[in-house]
């Protein structure tokens, strides 16, 4: 159902248990307009991100609004949408407070959630952050292991951004693990599908990559 159409119910379940008398009608209610206001949390602490990103200003408020996607989608046994919202949890503690051991959880959580589901998007962001966080701890073999499983995860659904920006990930790492050839031949095989799929923004990745490689 349509968000307009949700909340025109929500209104009609009110007029019943406001003059109808039907106070069961409420929970029905709370449930429509739970499920207008999951995504809209979600979305709106997602933009908060890209803005940290940008400019590396915390904003409270996007933590809150995750938290609060995290616990209505729970309440609507929506276990996709709760999956997404738990691996934006994970990703505020991990890029916003640098502190990968308590994003690691919420990524976890939210990658069982979405094979539960088939939902290998969310999958390929939750272990591919769980990569990062193996990256950090420096175990560079399970650190290649799960970015590999986010890019190919990416391929099979056809994400190529996300393909390209994995690739940059495993040309990091490579580089980091002092193999420099593998990492230039993964930044030539990110910039060749950022280029393709028009990913501009990861193509100014690339260029950064290769500055520090």
């Amino acid at each position: 159902m349509r968000e307009q159409g949700r909340i025109e119910r929500a209104r009609e379940l009110y007029d019943l248990a406001m003059f109808g008398g039907d106070t069961s009608a409420l929970v029905t209610a709370d449930q429509e307009l739970d499920a207008v206001e999951a995504p809209i949390a979600l979305e709106r602490g997602k933009v908060l991100h890209v803005r940290f990103l940008n400019d590396r200003r915390e904003d409270s408020q996007e933590l809150v609004l995750f938290e609060r996607a995290a616990e209505l989608y729970h309440r609507l046994d929506d276990a996709g949408g709760e999956a997404d919202a738990l691996f934006w949890i994970g990703c505020w503690h991990q890029v916003v407070r640098d502190d990968s051991a308590t994003g690691r959880p919420y990524f976890e959580r939210s990658y069982a959630l979405a094979q539960s589901v088939g939902d290998r998007k969310t999958m390929s962001y939750a272990v591919r952050h769980l990569g990062f966080a193996e990256k950090e701890a420096g175990r560079f073999d399970q650190a290649r292991e799960l970015l590999t499983e986010s890019v190919t995860l990416r391929r099979e659904i056809g994400f190529m951004p996300g393909v390209a920006a994995g690739l940059v990930a495993l040309g990091y790492l490579s580089a980091e693990t002092s193999d420099r050839e593998a990492a230039l031949g993964y930044l030539d095989e990110a910039q060749a599908t950022a280029e393709q799929c028009g990913a501009k923004g990861v193509l100014g990745w690339i260029e950064r990559a290769r500055t520090q490689i």
